[in-house]
């Protein structure tokens, strides 16, 4: 990954489960799977799956109502570990 381009978040759809779909600014996107963070701190109410469908892009990263949010450099990498990053050059 470039570390001097960090890409932002442009669009996140809510899947199924804790999966939700991301697409970055350079083009790129995938699926992730967050169940790995609900249920901790400021992650708590994400734990109801109604809570979890909230999240929204807030213009770099997703985010949801309580003020949750994730590091859009967080995602990607998680996108690219999980193997599902798509429209790779």
């Amino acid at each position: 990954m470039n570390t001097e381009y960090m890409p932002r978040v442009i669009a996140a759809q809510y899947l199924h489960d804790y999966l939700i779909h991301i697409v970055f600014s350079n083009g790129k996107e995938g699926t992730i799977d967050l169940k790995s963070y609900v249920g901790q701190g400021v992650f708590e109410p994400l734990v109801n799956q109604t809570y979890f469908k909230k999240l929204f892009v807030d213009g770099w990263t997703i985010s949801w109502p309580n003020g949750a949010d994730i590091a859009p450099e967080t995602l990607y990498e998680l996108t690219e570990k999980t193997g599902y990053l798509v429209n790779e050059e």
